[in-house]
């Protein structure tokens, strides 16, 4: 009988032996378990928070920049005033490509005596133009300006903005890496800045924020204004 009930007795610590080891092993499993749902959270998370970090700045920064120098075309007599300003553009660095279409951007623009939510009028998308006179023949051909106001001895009737480029890759309205565009404004004739005139613009794009040119007209004795 003692023989039997030793048997017996290891018998059932060996049980118990493999139902701990069975429930050490399912304790494991969960955890490990646990750990994965815990970190895969961790790294959606960090994911989340880069994605509105990097949202976050594209639309803080502008997506366009200048490229240059902002001129214009001065009327050194009799009046001393700009007939059209030029302001050049380019995709900021390492930014995407900015669509310059008519129906995707506005150009809003400031000056002491008047503001204007949208003067934008027209693109010219295919080819490039080696000045701004040839340009704004083009523009006025294309129906965007009613005259040229740079040859014309008739002013603008409106102010308004026109862009063409100087860089044109693909013969459209998309402005890409390596693409130069301009954006002339025209000012109406009664709304001509002179010296000392404060005049601003503010370029709307779909993406980032707004590209601002702001410039004090200087004393104007030469067709080509430099504003800087």
């Amino acid at each position: 009988m003692k023989l039997v009930r030793r048997e017996h007795s290891r018998s059932h610590r060996g049980v118990i032996g493999v139902e701990s080891a069975i429930v050490m092993i399912a304790f494991v499993i969960v955890a490990a378990a646990l750990a994965f749902v815990v970190l895969n959270m961790g790294f959606s998370t960090t994911q989340r928070a880069k994605t509105a970090i990097v949202s976050s700045l594209e639309e803080s920064s502008s997506a366009l920049e200048i490229a240059g120098k902002v001129t214009a075309s001065g009327d050194v007599s009799p009046t001393g005033k700009i007939n059209v300003t030029s302001i050049p553009v380019k995709v900021a660095s390492g930014g995407s490509s900015v669509n310059l279409g008519n129906t995707t951007m506005a150009v809003k623009y400031f000056s002491g005596s008047v503001e204007y939510d949208n003067i934008m009028t027209g693109i010219l998308s295919t080819g490039t133009y080696a000045n701004l006179t040839v340009a704004m023949q083009a523009a006025a051909q294309a129906g965007h300006l009613n005259v040229n106001p740079i040859t014309s001895n008739t002013a603008a009737d409106a102010t308004a903005a026109v862009i063409y480029f100087a860089v044109n890759r693909n013969d459209n309205a998309i402005l890409d890496q390596g693409e130069h565009a301009i954006i002339a404004i025209v000012h109406k004739g009664s709304e001509r800045p002179q010296a000392l005139d404060m005049i601003k613009a503010e370029i709307i794009v779909p993406t980032g924020s707004p590209l601002t040119v702001e410039r004090l007209v200087p004393n104007i004795t030469t067709n080509v204004v430099d504003l800087g």
